[in-house]
């Protein structure tokens, strides 16, 4: 079930990422670089990368080739310690 939300959820950040790069090129109102570095950090790190690659968005900004893979390590240390929990 969790894996399934996760997949689910990283999903849709990638979905984001789509939707932020075909904004800018069709010079609609865009969605915050702090909005999309705020769902990688929300368990989304994965799907905002391959959002990244897929769509070939963001990937030349700084603030995205460092904080997107920071965010990822902060998932799985998130996921490690949530796993590792005495209720788990």
């Amino acid at each position: 079930m969790i894996i399934s939300i996760y997949l689910l959820w990283n999903i849709l950040t990638m979905t984001v990422v789509g939707l932020d790069k075909y904004k800018a090129r069709h010079n609609r109102w865009r969605i915050r670089e702090s909005t999309l570095l705020s769902l990688a950090c929300a368990m989304g790190g994965v799907g905002v990368f391959f959002g990244m690659q897929l769509f070939r968005h963001k990937t030349q900004h700084a603030k995205f080739t460092v904080g997107v893979p920071l965010a990822i390590a902060l998932n799985v240390a998130v996921a490690v310690l949530t796993w590792k929990l005495p209720w788990h």
